[in-house]
């Protein structure tokens, strides 16, 4: 039996993710796409990937540049993360429009008052299927205080906080 693709997807649904926006820019230009598909490689040298659709802007971007950011969101920010997402009909730069935005050492587009931030320098990318996953080498990394992340689950945005027993 082979797994069929709405198998699969009602399947990956219930697999929590928290919700980040990557992003990159270029000659002034800049572009992001909200992504659940991210995780470390490894901490030694800081290492994350980041799944991309080929077909995305976004995409070429990072891969003309050489680097893209990962914003982690805020669990007060659904929406932002739809905006992103192509939910609300919002493209291109004004995505951006409404929040601050600033840059660290890459160059590529950081929100100011993310739960934390990570400024990558693209090093590897394997071609899967209609996507690219993109390795990124972290050089700058930002977090910023306690805050409760974004989670993405079975469809909707949820929190997860963590056990007050530790």
């Amino acid at each position: 039996m082979t797994a069929t693709p709405a198998d699969f997807i009602d399947a990956m649904r219930l697999l929590p993710a928290g919700v980040t926006i990557v992003t990159a820019g270029v000659k002034g230009r800049r572009c992001g796409f909200t992504a659940t598909a991210v995780c470390s490689v490894a901490a030694e040298p800081p290492h994350l990937l980041v799944c991309a659709n080929r077909a995305m802007q976004t995409h070429e971007i990072i891969r003309e540049t050489g680097h893209f950011a990962v914003n982690l969101l805020h669990a007060d920010d659904a929406g932002l993360a739809d905006r992103f997402g192509g939910r609300t009909g919002i493209e291109g730069e004004e995505r951006f429009f409404g929040r601050r935005w600033t840059t660290l050492v890459t160059g590529s587009p950081v929100l100011a008052d993310a739960c934390a931030v990570f400024d990558c320098a693209l090093t590897d990318q394997l071609g899967v299927a209609t996507h690219d996953v993109l390795v990124g080498r972290v050089l700058e990394v930002r977090r910023f205080g306690d805050e409760t992340a974004l989670a993405y689950v079975d469809r909707d945005y949820g929190r997860v906080t963590p056990s007050a027993e530790r």
